[in-house]
């Protein structure tokens, strides 16, 4: 009975570096979370917390860790949903739903590359990890991107100030009260 226990420990560990390999920076926290989501062959959601998927730009959070669809539904989502409702705020509620749900997303996300790169059944382990490199990690330009979306929006607030102080300069007089009439 031991040697099957071994296997599926040796397996597990095989895996785990599979998961650490392909995940890339903060792999242990993630991991942390993945725990909650069940095993690989039954997951299941839990509730977790991604700080860096609510604080920062959403589909930038994404577009880092190589989730393409998903960023492109963060980039545009909040725009069409602006655009719809008139509602300036509807940017926080899209922020909420990536915080609450981006680990999960993440998981589901390595789940399926680490299967398609089994599948492929590299068994030279240099092509193994290259594909894992590849598919997994993390893109670092996009710190630059996020930089440069920071730059902007700070800019287009300050272009805001400037011109709604000019505008403030321009007050609007305040009615005179109307005169009593008195009686003669």
């Amino acid at each position: 009975m031991a040697a099957p226990a071994s296997a599926a420990a040796s397996v597990w560990q095989t895996d785990r570096e599979t998961w650490i390999e392909f995940i890339g920076p903060n792999a242990d926290r993630y991991l942390e979370h993945f725990a909650k989501f069940g095993t690989e062959q039954a997951p299941k959601f839990a509730l977790t917390w991604n700080w860096p998927a609510f604080l920062f730009i959403s589909f930038l959070w994404f577009l880092y860790r190589k989730m393409y669809l998903y960023a492109a539904v963060y980039a545009i989502g909040p725009m069409v949903s602006t655009y719809l409702t008139g509602d300036m705020t509807v940017g926080i509620v899209w922020s909420i739903m990536a915080g609450a749900t981006g680990n999960y997303v993440y998981f589901w996300h390595c789940r399926e590359q680490i299967a398609e790169i089994k599948k492929a059944g590299w068994s030279d382990p240099a092509k193994r990890e290259a594909a894992l490199k590849e598919s997994g990690g993390v893109q670092p330009y996009v710190i630059w991107v996020g930089v440069a979306f920071y730059v902007l929006f700070l800019m287009m607030m300050v272009k805001m100030l400037q011109d709604g102080l000019q505008d403030g300069d321009q007050r609007p007089v305040k009615p005179a009260k109307p005169a009593t009439m008195t009686r003669a």
